[in-house]
């Protein structure tokens, strides 16, 4: 598989991608090759700058509330309006890299969400930080749903699991990074120039991608695509077998996970523990556990199948939960340890799913995955600041432990529905 020079690799004629021809056959990459640590490394980064930019807010939540002089659930919407308009912009991104492609809609992104998060660190007051972080949210809503759809189009099949394990380790990664960084930064400066900082980070994360990412060989650009033709795609999919039940895993996933992160700080930050802001970054090193367990959920998904492998991931995320009503910190630390790498391992196995069960138009399928993820941080990040409000923590775990009781019914009914259609 020949590669572009670096200088080639850089998508000067973005947005538009000017793919090769559709081969007879698809020219899938192989594990192993160059370009396959190739794409790894791109991908990585994209996951990377993606999720450092989206989260780095949250350890901040408890600043925000003393600042600005509002509620804990409505500095909460600092991270909502990001993930809710990232949501919106995922379903519209993916159908439209059908028609100008994937490495240049990612690339544009990245570089236009990292601008708007300096520009969010600069604001002058509260509205306009909830403005640029709404725009940031739905400009870099072209990565997740696109970096899924490439994933699934050039990679061998028998290797997607893994491959896309390795995509999600940056997601975990970038998470980390953002997060532990932020509060690490505020020790030595401000928030906003902890902010600053990650933005002009992923603008170099960016051009990386842009030079590593090689063209797509499989896409085939659709074009004239009228908004019936969208619409119908998209129901296509939702009337494929088990499909909206990976829909609903990702929803309930991500949405557990943001609640019990969110709301943590502010159990964290009060009597009897009263953490410091850089100490409560510091405990987000958890997120080392989804950089593992992500690329190691892909390989055991490719060895023993997908369904046994969520429920694993079902009951880690449901133990480490139920291990921080502790009031010992050593144990929430394990709790949150255990809770990180269950959900990654839910996430990966379902990412693996989407394109595994799509039946073509894979970008709107991976759309209406990460609508359906990224909705559930959203609802879910500020609805469980009514939950805390009316009970503390204990009403969060408990509104946790009956999301992942979903989960799990779901991934048993989506593991007999590929047993049938496999049968």
């Amino acid at each position: 598989m020949s590669l572009a020079s670096p200088l080639e690799a850089f998508p000067t004629d973005l947005p538009i991608e000017k793919p090769l021809k559709k081969p007879a056959a698809p020219t899938f990459v192989v594990k192993g090759s160059a370009a396959y640590k190739r794409i790894s490394l791109a991908l990585f980064l994209a996951g990377f700058s993606t999720f450092s930019l989206l989260y780095a807010i949250q350890p901040l939540l408890p600043s925000l509330v003393s600042e600005y002089g509002v509620s804990p659930a409505e500095s909460s919407l600092a991270l909502s309006l990001t993930t809710g308009s990232l949501a919106i912009a995922i379903l519209l991104a993916g159908a439209f890299s059908e028609g100008f492609g994937r490495r240049g809609v990612m690339f544009v992104s990245m570089l236009g969400a990292a601008l708007c998060h300096i520009g969010a660190a600069l604001s002058p007051d509260w509205h306009a930080l909830l403005a640029l972080r709404a725009a940031e949210g739905f400009i870099l809503g072209g990565v997740p749903a696109v970096a899924m759809a490439y994933i699934s189009e050039e990679i061998e099949p028998r290797s997607l699991g893994t491959a896309m394990g390795l995509y999600v380790g940056g997601v975990a990664f970038g998470g980390m990074a953002g997060r532990v960084g932020v509060g690490l930064l505020m020790e030595f400066c401000s928030w906003r120039h902890a902010l600053t900082l990650i933005g002009l980070i992923d603008l170099i994360a960016a051009a990386g991608f842009a030079l590593l990412l090689p063209p797509s060989r499989n896409f085939v650009r659709r074009k004239g695509m009228s908004l019936s033709a969208h619409c119908g795609t998209w129901l296509g999919h939702l009337r494929t077998p088990g499909l909206s039940l990976v829909f609903l895993c990702g929803f309930l996933a991500l949405g557990s996970f943001v609640a019990l992160f969110n709301y943590l700080t502010f159990r964290l930050s009060a009597a009897p523990f009263g953490l410091s802001p850089g100490f409560i970054s510091a405990m987000f090193l958890v997120y080392i556990a989804g950089v593992v367990a992500s690329p190691w959920a892909g390989i055991l998904a490719d060895r023993h199948g997908r369904m046994p492998t969520q429920l694993l991931g079902v009951a880690i995320m449901a133990v480490g939960t139920l291990m921080t009503l502790s009031s010992s910190l050593v144990m929430i630390i394990v709790g949150l340890t255990g809770i990180t790498g269950g959900f990654f391992i839910i996430h990966s196995v379902a990412s693996g799913w989407v394109g595994r069960l799509a039946r073509g138009s894979k970008g709107h399928a991976s759309s209406l995955y990460l609508l359906a993820y990224y909705a559930g941080s959203s609802s879910m990040g500020s609805g469980g600041g009514w939950v805390w409000s009316l009970g503390g923590w204990p009403a969060i775990v408990g509104l946790v432990s009956a999301m992942l009781g979903l989960i799990l019914v779901a991934t048993l009914r989506i593991g007999a529905l590929a047993e049938g259609a496999a049968g």
